[in-house]
């Protein structure tokens, strides 16, 4: 009688066990697989949602991966950057931001956080009247390399955010 080698009954076991965490993963599971920048500039509404930013799921990850390099890739190529992927200017638009967030005109009453991913700046969060959108544009769009700059905010505590949320107050 012939000795079968354990490796052979060893690897798929180890390949399958290797592939276990990702498939026994909980789906609702969330973290921010790009790194991208993601950040709180005001804190003075407590009732305010928390957007979801950049966190994903491990299959939304997944999913997201080719769009990303296809997303980053193309500014490049049609010669609008001139570093070879547009994510890569995201944590020095990133630190400026956060630099300049004395120069911000008066918060009072708001709760903002700040999404950077491919040189747009996504600004998210609460603010006691829409007059403080063209102020929140402004002070983004005035750092070097944002491309783009969103504001999605409300202007009332009790309905529904207009972002997604990371988690409820």
């Amino acid at each position: 009688m012939s000795q079968r080698s354990p490796l052979k009954w060893l690897l798929p076991l180890a390949m399958l066990w290797g592939a276990m965490p990702l498939g026994a993963q909980d789906a609702t599971e969330r973290s921010n697989w790009f790194n991208d920048p993601f950040f709180q500039i005001a804190a003075q509404a407590p009732r305010c949602p928390v957007p979801l930013g950049p966190y994903l799921t491990a299959a939304e990850q997944r999913a997201e991966a080719h769009y990303r390099a296809e997303r980053g890739t193309s500014c490049w190529l049609a010669g609008r950057c001139a570093r070879s992927n547009a994510y890569a200017y995201d944590q020095d638009i990133a630190r400026a931001l956060q630099t300049r967030v004395g120069e911000l005109k008066p918060v009072t009453g708001s709760s903002l956080w700040v999404t950077v991913q491919r040189r747009i700046v996504f600004i998210e969060g609460c603010v006691p009247d829409r007059r403080r959108v063209a102020a929140l544009q402004a002070w983004a769009k005035g750092v070097p390399d944002v491309d783009q700059v969103l504001v999605n905010v409300s202007t009332r505590p009790k309905a529904p955010a207009p972002y997604r949320m990371l988690r409820s107050p």
